[in-house]
This record gives structure tokens, sequence and C-alpha cells, in this order.
């Protein structure tokens, strides 16, 4: 099985100046080789850019050599990657997103993915042609083979990834059969069908506010002034800071789910149209739900939980959890459901109780008669370890 594990690393000065270097030799190469399939009577190829590479680049620019030769060549992979997603947008008449220059000090990185070429011991890292080890700030959580690495500079900061082959993982026992509803919204971020709620921390929405204040004062300085690179790298900083905040309480919440249910029920939202919203755009881009509902995925799987996600159009709001009518006129204003059988409750939680007997509904079908409802509308996505 293949996991992933970031940690901060602690750089002297002289292996940062080998880590600018490297992340300077990536972005050239792939920008030579961007600028050169760019023209009219070239097309890309992966065999072609090797070749070009090889006898073109390589020999023109002699700095290459100054870092390990698997981070220039790596960019190949890279740009390649780029021009498949290109080319598959484009078959699936998506908007294509032709690859664009890498910018100095906007998402520098490389990687290294031959395990030859770097080694980590305990809470050392060593790199091809960098002759001192540079310290991890802790050790690797996981056993097993190192596949890759991948070095990353953020807010002036610098953090490898590593994707570690562990076949010696075990998943943990769930010993109880409870399931579990999940609502997700703006005002209050997740309302679980148990009554647990859970919200953004105060501290976010004031990182958030403090974020406009400082964007504000970094648009009215002098381009290429020193005022201005220190303002940038104020609000890299915070902005690091707020999504380190809101990173930890989606796997807070994740794994609260996945560790103490046997079967979690998510709604399928259209994340990309609430977010493009003029009202409540900014606001569901800074819940992060989408990095939720991935972060959930991964947990279910690895815990041997069920994960159910209910279709868009499954009215899960205006449905009465305890007789079953659909309320067609609730508006979002309406934050208290009322039902003329008695219920009064919140809107949020009736959502979340729906959720959790439409996933315990979806489980408990029979296989044939899922398969027929299938062939004419799609009920749910189960996801099973």
């Amino acid at each position: 099985m293949l996991l992933g594990h970031k940690i901060e690393i602690r750089p002297t000065p002289y292996q940062i100046i080998y880590l600018e270097k490297s992340f300077g030799a990536r972005r050239h190469c792939y920008n030579q080789l961007l600028d050169y399939y760019q023209k009219d009577d070239t097309k890309w190829s992966k065999y072609d850019a090797q070749k070009y590479y090889t006898n073109v680049l390589k020999k023109k620019y002699k700095w290459y050599n100054e870092v390990s030769a698997r981070v220039t060549r790596n960019s190949i992979n890279d740009l390649d990657d780029a021009y498949q997603k290109f080319f598959k947008n484009i078959k699936c008449g998506r908007i294509p997103g032709y690859p664009k220059f890498k910018k100095r000090g906007s998402a520098d990185s490389f990687s290294l993915r031959e395990k030859e070429k770097f080694k980590v011991d305990g809470r050392l890292l060593r790199i091809e042609k960098l002759n001192t080890k540079i310290k991890l700030r802790q050790k690797l959580r996981f056993s097993g083979t190192v596949k890759q690495v991948t070095i990353t500079k953020r807010a002036g900061k610098y953090f490898a990834s590593f994707i570690v082959d562990t076949p010696d993982y075990n998943k943990k026992n769930i010993n109880c059969n409870n399931s579990v509803g999940i609502d997700l919204g703006i005002k209050t971020l997740a309302v679980l069908s148990n009554g647990e709620v859970f919200n953004t921390t105060k501290n976010i929405k004031a990182n958030i506010e403090k974020l406009k204040r400082l964007q504000r004062k970094y648009s009215k300085k002098c381009d290429g002034s020193n005022r201005k690179a220190k303002a940038k790298l104020k609000v890299d900083k915070l902005y690091f800071r707020i999504a380190r905040q809101r990173e930890s309480l989606l796997h807070k919440i994740s794994d609260y789910l996945t560790a103490n249910f046997s079967t979690v029920t998510v709604e399928d939202l259209d994340i990309a149209g609430m977010a493009s919203s003029k009202k409540t755009g900014v606001s569901i881009s800074n819940l992060g739900l989408n990095k939720l509902r991935k972060q959930i995925e991964y947990k279910a799987a690895l815990r041997d939980c069920n994960l159910v996600v209910a279709s868009r159009w499954f009215p899960s709001s205006k449905l009465c959890s305890k007789c079953g009518a659909v309320k067609k006129d609730l508006s979002l204003a309406d934050r208290t459901y009322s039902c003329e059988c008695g219920l009064r409750i919140d809107r949020d939680l009736n959502a979340a109780i729906n959720l959790d007997k439409y996933g315990r509904d979806t489980l408990q079908r029979d296989p044939k008669r899922t398969q027929e409802l299938n062939k004419t509308s799609v009920s749910a996505l189960v996801l099973t370890a």
C-alpha cells in the first residue's frame, strides 16, 4: 500500500543554496521545453523531448550538472503530465488549460523518483550531489520502502513529501455497527445525525480577516520594492497558517467519523457550482469541503468503513425525518424545519438524519434490485474497503 507523509525539513544555509539551485534548474528546464514545443511546427512527444534535453539543453546549460540529473530530467515527466491533462480536457469537452510557464517563487519544487538518488536514515535525508544530510523535523511514521521524495518551499519553509510502500499497514478494526450521516454547510461546517456539531474555529475566522487587511496593504506597495517583497512574505506566511489550521480541523472531523462509525453517509455536493456564487462563493472556498470529502474517502478505505455518497438530487434538507413528507417551499433563510406532523428540528440536523437513513437503506438493498435502479438513475455511490 502506498501512503504519503509530509515532513518539514530544517536545511542549513549551505543546503538552502543547493535546494534553490534545484528549484531553479527544474523550473528553467520545464520552461525551455515548453517554449520549444509551443512552436507551430513542433508537436509534443515525450521521446523527442528526452532527446532534445540530452542533445541540446544539457550541453547548452552546463550548470544543470550542479544538481542531481533527475531534477531536470523529471521535468520532462511533469510537462508530459500537463500535456496529457490538456489533451484529455479537449477530448472531454472541458476547458483545456494549456500548460503554463512556471514562475519563480510560485510552487517551487522538485522530485526524486528513483530510490538510489536519495536515502532516509532516521531524521536525516541524503540527496544526490549534496554532501551533507538534511535534518527532518520528525521520523517517517510508516515503515517500508520509500519510493519518492518531493521537496517543496512554501511561505519561507521547506518540506519533504515521501511516498512509502508499506506492506505491514494494519487496518483498524471497528467494533461497532453504528452509522452516521453528515450534513455540510456554511453556517455550521458539519452537523452529524447523532447531534454533534463541528464549527470553524475562531482563530481561522480571525486570521481570514487579518489576511484581507494584509492583502490590501500588499496591493498598495510599489512593484519591485523591498517593502512589497516583505509584505508578500507576510501574506504567504499567514495564508499558510490558515491552510494548516483548516487542514487540522478537517483531519479531526474525518478521523472522528472513520474511527467511530462503520458507515458514513455524505451528500454529493456541487462544490464548483457553489463556489462560483457571488454571495457564498468565498465562504465555500474557505471551508475546504472538497478536501474533507477526499479525506473521508481515503480514511474510510484504510479503516474498513463503508462510505455512501448520496445523490445531489436527494432532498435531504426538505425531507421530514419523522414522517417522510417533502417541504418544497423551504428556503435557505429557514434554519428550523417545521412539519405538519409536529416535528420541529434544526434543518441541518434534519438533513443529517435523512442522510443516515439513506445510507442504511442503500446498504440493505437487494443487489439485483439496486442494479435495476442504477440503470435509470444514479441513487448512490458506495465505497467499501
